[in-house]
C-alpha cells in the first residue's frame, strides 16, 4: 500500500507515453486510502502537452472545460471510474482503460488505452472508442500486451456491471463543493 496523499492536496496527473510525459495537469485529492486515491479534475482546469512524436488528442486544448469529473483511481487495475458533473449535476459515470497507476512524490503517471464504458444515471451501460484500439495498436500507440490487458479488464468491468456489482458505488452521492 502506497503512503496517501492528504485530502484536498494537489496531484500532478500525467500521461506517459513511450516513456516520456505527454499530457499533465493538476487534480485535487478528495480521498485517499493507500489503494483507491479519488480525485476531482475542476472545469477550467489548465493542461500542458509537452513536445512529443505522437500529438495528443487534445493537444489543441488550454483546459478541461465543460465538466467537472471525479475520479477513482486503485492501485492496480486496468482502469479509472471518472464521474462527470456539468456544475454540481451529475451527468453519468464513466470507465476509462488505462495502464495501472502509478504513484510519484507528487502525483500519478497513468496512460489512457483508448477503450471506455459510458454509465448512464439508470445504470445501462455502452462501449466507447472500439473502433479505436485496432488503429492504436497498428500505429504504435499501445502494445499488444496493453491492449490484451484491456480487454481482460474490460470483461471484468462488463460482468461487475451486468452483476450489480460496483465498488465505486460510495460515491454515488458525492458532489463537487461550489
Amino acid at each position: 500500500m502506497a503512503e496517501p496523499f492528504a485530502g484536498g492536496a494537489d496531484v500532478r496527473v500525467r500521461e506517459v507515453l513511450h516513456g516520456a510525459e505527454w499530457a499533465s495537469w493538476d487534480e485535487r485529492v478528495v480521498a485517499d486510502d493507500g489503494t483507491v486515491l479519488v480525485t476531482v479534475k475542476a472545469d477550467g482546469t489548465p493542461m500542458v502537452f509537452p513536445p512529443h512524436p505522437v500529438p495528443h488528442p487534445w493537444g489543441h486544448l488550454e483546459a478541461w472545460t465543460g465538466t467537472t469529473v471525479l475520479k477513482l483511481r486503485r492501485d492496480g487495475d486496468w482502469y479509472s471510474l471518472w464521474r462527470f458533473f456539468d456544475a454540481s449535476r451529475p451527468l453519468s459515470w464513466y470507465v476509462n482503460f488505462e495502464t495501472p497507476v502509478v504513484r510519484t512524490a507528487d502525483g500519478v503517471d497513468v496512460n489512457d488505452l483508448q477503450l471506455d464504458i459510458v454509465i448512464a444515471p439508470d445504470g445501462a451501460w455502452r462501449w466507447k472508442d472500439v473502433q479505436d484500439l485496432a488503429p492504436s495498436l497498428a500505429s504504435g500507440r499501445i502494445t499488444h500486451e496493453e491492449l490484451l490487458a484491456t480487454l481482460a479488464a474490460a470483461a471484468e468491468v462488463a460482468d461487475l456491471l451486468d452483476n450489480g456489482e460496483r465498488w465505486w458505488s460510495a460515491w454515488d452521492d458525492w458532489v463537487p463543493q461550489a
